[in-house]
């Protein structure tokens, strides 16, 4: 089936001739979507393809965000390098939590990493000095890239900075999951115990998965302080975990697109349905039961199995022929 690849290449031109058509609000709420894509993505790395329920990974879009925020505030260095350094970081102190975490498995592993979510909260909200608090970190500056490269610190310049993460992000996870490695995580969703009589080290790829996902979330993060101008600790609520993992799920757990495709889905109809009742989030929590018990397999999901359906009336004629 060569139609994803041809409208995936659609999308991203779609993406890319953006700015030329779109007003300044949309393209305010198109560069947060590319951002929540991304997250929602790196998710999909531990609950998709390795079954690793996470209630927990807003620690790596809040630590990312911080991260990069206080080395805009406080240090000269380009923005691309910033937020390089922030998921580096966010990827490294994920180690020690994949090492801990992984210590359980099930429901277990889901609620050590709400932990240490909830533990990141709470230094964010009393080490004053470094997070600024509950009023966090106001005014973080896009600053200019390397040789004064400018455009960055322009809406249209940092959409394409953020879509470019994304697309790269996209690529490097496609290659992981494609690879020996990504055999293992599938092995590990699908049948742990045996994958381990086959003499994989499973808690070894569980502590990796763990810490490319978290550093993704922080590359995630790290271009949304920037964006905002902000970071607080509601960035870290336990909250956003449960938007994030309601975005997987609706998109098309482990399929990489199919998050990006929910987010796209859980911003847009957040924007249309608060703008017409308060009461949103009932709607929404009603059309994510829908989901679950009609469309497991998500948004793409449905979308290529409509198209596998249209596909097979047309191979019976050819065949025919």
């Amino acid at each position: 089936m060569r139609w994803p690849r041809a409208l995936g290449l659609a999308f991203v031109a779609l993406l890319i001739a953006a700015p030329f058509g779109l007003p300044a609000f949309a393209m305010t709420l198109l560069t947060e979507l590319v951002i929540l894509g991304l997250f929602a993505m790196s998710l999909d790395l531990m609950v998709g393809y390795t079954r690793l329920i996470s209630f927990g990974h807003v620690a790596a879009y809040g630590l990312g965000a911080y991260a990069s925020g206080y080395m805009l505030l406080n240090t000269s260095l380009p923005l691309p390098f910033v937020v390089i350094l922030a998921t580096l970081l966010t990827g490294v102190i994920a180690i020690g939590v994949g090492w801990v975490c992984t210590l359980a498995t099930g429901v277990s592993f889901a609620m050590l990493t709400l932990a240490f979510a909830q533990l990141l909260y709470a230094i964010a909200f009393k080490w004053t000095s470094v997070t600024g608090g509950s009023d966090g970190l106001a005014g973080i500056p896009r600053r200019a890239g390397p040789m004064g490269l400018t455009l960055l610190t322009t809406k249209t310049g940092f959409y394409y900075f953020a879509l470019a993460c994304l697309i790269g992000s996209f690529l490097l996870c496609r290659k992981l999951v494609a690879s020996p490695f990504g055999a293992v995580l599938r092995g590990i969703r699908e049948n742990e115990a045996k994958t381990v009589s086959l003499g994989f080290n499973t808690r070894l790829y569980k502590i990796a998965v763990v810490a490319i996902a978290y550093a993704l979330g922080g590359l995630a993060g790290a271009l949304y302080a920037p964006f905002a101008g902000f970071a607080n600790t509601e960035l870290l609520f336990w909250l956003l975990s449960g938007q994030v993992l309601i975005m997987v799920i609706v998109g098309g757990s482990g399929t990489l697109i199919g998050p990006i495709l929910g987010a796209a889905f859980f911003l847009l109809l957040e924007h249309q349905l608060s703008s017409v009742t308060e009461a949103w989030a009932l709607f929404f929590g009603l059309i994510f039961i829908g989901f679950v018990l009609f469309a497991p397999e998500g948004i793409w999901g449905l979308a290529t199995g409509w198209v596998k359906r249209r596909e097979k009336p047309l191979a019976k004629v050819r065949l025919r022929d």
